[in-house]
C-alpha cells in the first residue's frame, strides 16, 4: 500500500461561535482573520508537509479550495512547487500529489498544464497529477462558469491537458470552451505521462470514466466513511467487473481523517476540539445547495443521488457533530497507535484500496500536536499498512516509474471514450 500525507491549510483562528452566526466558510468575512493567524496557518501548513517527507511518507498530498476560510490553498501547485524543491534538495522522494487543480472552473488549461509540468521537472518525475470536476460553489460562484457548463469544461480541458503533454510538436485546439491557436508547452513533464487521478464522490459516471481511462480514483471519506464507503467502493467495483478490469487496489485511493495518540482516551482529549472545530467550521459550514447548484450535477449523479441519498453520509449534521457522533460515523479515525492500525487495516482490506491519504492536520491543531500526529503515525503505524497487498501481485500503475510505478500499456493508457471525446483538433 501506499500512503501519503494529506493536509489542507484551514484558518484556525475562528471565533469558537463562528458557525452559530456565519452561514458559510465559503463566503465568510476577512475582518475576522489576522495577520498572524494567516500567516502560521499556511507557513505551519507547509512545515508540516515537510514533516510528512521526512518521516517517510510515500507522498505528499495536497488540494485546492478558493475562497474559503477552511482551506487557504487557491492554487495546490504554489505550495507543491516548494516541497517538490525542497525535497529533491534533501534528497528525499515522496510523490508531489496535487489532487489537484479543479479543471471545470479554469478557463485556462495551457497554465494548468504548464504548472503540473513545472512541479514534475522540479521534483525530477515525482508528479503525481489530480483533477477534481470541482465544487459548485467554486466553479460558478467563485469563478462565473454557468453550472451546466462545469462538466464538459473538465472532460475537454482534461483531454487538451493530456494531448499538451503527450504531443512533441506544435497544435492547434479548436475546443467548445476554448480555441488555442497554438499549444507548445515548454517544458513538458520529465515523465511519459505523470500518473493521472480523478476525485469524486460516487458519480457513476467520474467513476466510469477513471475506468475506461486508466486513471485513478480518489474518494474522501470526510462524510462518515462507516456511512458512506461500502456503497462507493462496491458501486466501482461493480462497474470495473462490467468493463472486464482486474480488481487491482493500486488504482483506488481513500482520504481519511486520523487522530494518533498514546492511548484512545488521551486521543479524544487531545484531538477532539480540534476535530470538532474542523467539521462545525469547515465542511459541516458549507450549504448544500452551494455544493450542488441546479444544472451542476449531470444526470448520472442526479439518479444515483434520488436512488441513494446515503452517499452524503453525516454531511447534514456535521454543523453540530460532536467528536463522538464523528468517530462513530468514521468521519475520524482516533486512538492509540494499535487501535487506528486495526481500522485502517480492516477498512482497506475489505473494500480493495491501495492508497491511504492519511490527513493528520486538520481544524485548529497548533502546529506541535500536527506533528505528534505525524510521527505518531509514521513510526507506530505506517509501517504495518505498507504491506498490504504487497505479495497479492498487482503492479501499480498510477505511481511515478522513478518512485517504483509501473506505467500502463501504450493500448490501454488514457484512450479517450465516446462518453468523454472532446472535438479538438
Amino acid at each position: 500500500m501506499k500512503v501519503t500525507l494529506f493536509e489542507q491549510a484551514p484558518y484556525r483562528f475562528l471565533p469558537s461561535d463562528f458557525e452559530a452566526h456565519h452561514d458559510s466558510v465559503c463566503s465568510t468575512p476577512y475582518s475576522l482573520t489576522t495577520e498572524a493567524g494567516v500567516y502560521s496557518s499556511v507557513v505551519d501548513y507547509i512545515d508540516e508537509l515537510m514533516t510528512g517527507a521526512r518521516a517517510g511518507f510515500d507522498g505528499i498530498s495536497l488540494t485546492e479550495h478558493g475562497q474559503s476560510s477552511y482551506d487557504l490553498s487557491p492554487n495546490p501547485n504554489l505550495v507543491a512547487s516548494a516541497v517538490a524543491y525542497a525535497t529533491e534538495t534533501e534528497r528525499l522522494s515522496p510523490a508531489i500529489f496535487p489532487m489537484g487543480r479543479s479543471l471545470g472552473k479554469t478557463r485556462e488549461p495551457v497554465r494548468v498544464a504548464e504548472e503540473y509540468a513545472m512541479v514534475d521537472v522540479i521534483s525530477g518525475g515525482r508528479l503525481v497529477a489530480g483533477f477534481p470536476v470541482g465544487l459548485s460553489y467554486d466553479a460558478s460562484i467563485n469563478n462565473g462558469i454557468p453550472p451546466i457548463e462545469v462538466r464538459g469544461r473538465f472532460e475537454e480541458n482534461l483531454e487538451l491537458i493530456l494531448r499538451a503533454w503527450r504531443d512533441r510538436d506544435p497544435f492547434a485546439w479548436n475546443g467548445r470552451y476554448g480555441q488555442f491557436p497554438q499549444v507548445n508547452l515548454w517544458p513538458r513533464p520529465l515523465q511519459e505521462q505523470p500518473p493521472v487521478w480523478i476525485t469524486g464522490i460516487g458519480n457513476p459516471r467520474t467513476m466510469q470514466l477513471t475506468l475506461e481511462r486508466g486513471f485513478g480514483f480518489n474518494y474522501f471519506g470526510f462524510a462518515g466513511a462507516k456511512l458512506t464507503g461500502k456503497r462507493i467502493f462496491e458501486r466501482f467495483w461493480e462497474l470495473a467487473d462490467q468493463l472486464g478490469l482486474e480488481r487491482n487496489p493500486y488504482r483506488m485511493g481513500f482520504l481519511q481523517t486520523i487522530a494518533v495518540s498514546e492511548t484512545d482516551a488521551r486521543a479524544e482529549k487531545e484531538y477532539g476540539a480540534h476535530a470538532e472545530y474542523a467539521y462545525r467550521k469547515g465542511l459541516g459550514a458549507i450549504p448544500p445547495e452551494m455544493l450542488g447548484l441546479p444544472g451542476g450535477v449531470n444526470i448520472h449523479g442526479v439518479k444515483a443521488m434520488l436512488k441513494d441519498p446515503g452517499d452524503f453520509g453525516m454531511y447534514g449534521t456535521m454543523r453540530t457533530a460532536g467528536f463522538g457522533e464523528l468517530a462513530d460515523a468514521g468521519a475520524v479515525i482516533a486512538g492509540s497507535p494499535a487501535t487506528v492500525r486495526d481500522q485502517l487495516l480492516e477498512y482497506c482490506s475489505t473494500y480493495g484500496i491501495g492508497n491511504l491519504h492519511a490527513m493528520l492536520g486538520f481544524g485548529s491543531m497548533p502546529k506541535d500536536l500536527v506533528q505528534k500526529n505525524i510521527h505518531l503515525f509514521a513510526t507506530e503505524v505506517l509501517p504495518h499498512l505498507r504491506t498490504l497487498w504487497q505479495d497479492q501481485g498487482f503492479a501499480h500503475h498510477w505511481w511515478p516509474k522513478r518512485l517504483g510505478g509501473v506505467p500502463l500499456p501504450a493500448a490501454q493508457e488514457h484512450a479517450p471514450s465516446a462518453a468523454g471525446r472532446t472535438q479538438a483538433s
